[in-house]
């Protein structure tokens, strides 16, 4: 069950997000435009993404996630963070709710972001079993993943 503080970064960090990278390159380009609406619609829809991505249902948070990084992050290659993406409250819902955007496999440094643990935790939980390798090498996207519902569930 997620807690009301971590509904309000959440929405917060998505507010701050979709307003600089989409509303004010608007307002630069379109001096004259109204975004008044638009800010206010910003809210409410945060809040509503918010409570989706940490809601029940897996299927309609993967959905989000993956239609907000598209928006947010668009380009010509796949989604692939910085380390330090995954500290924020969307990278954190997203490690969990989605894993790696575009790899099923990551580096240890990675895997330690997703988790919030050092490199050398993940090379401590690799050997004892708790995460699994990748056969490309590093480790399997899926069972970062599982260790965070493993956390979440305590």
């Amino acid at each position: 069950m997620p807690t009301l503080s971590e509904h309000v970064d959440l929405r917060d960090d998505l507010i701050r997000l979709v307003t600089s990278r989409l509303l004010d390159p608007l307002e630069i380009l379109l001096p004259q435009a109204d975004l008044d609406g638009l800010r206010l619609s910003v809210r409410a829809d945060a809040d509503m993404w918010a409570a989706q991505l940490l809601g029940p249902r897996d299927a309609v948070a993967r959905q989000v996630a993956v239609r907000l990084i598209a928006v947010l992050h668009p380009g010509d290659e796949p989604f692939d963070p910085p380390e330090e993406w995954w500290a924020t409250p969307l990278g954190r819902v997203c490690a969990r709710r989605v894993g790696h955007p575009s790899k099923e496999g990551v580096s240890f440094g990675v895997a330690g972001a997703m988790l919030g643990i050092t490199r050398q935790g993940v090379h401590d939980l690799v050997n004892r079993h708790k995460l699994q390798r990748h056969p490309d090498g590093g480790v399997a996207v899926d069972s970062i993943q599982a260790r965070l519902g493993l956390r979440r569930d305590r």
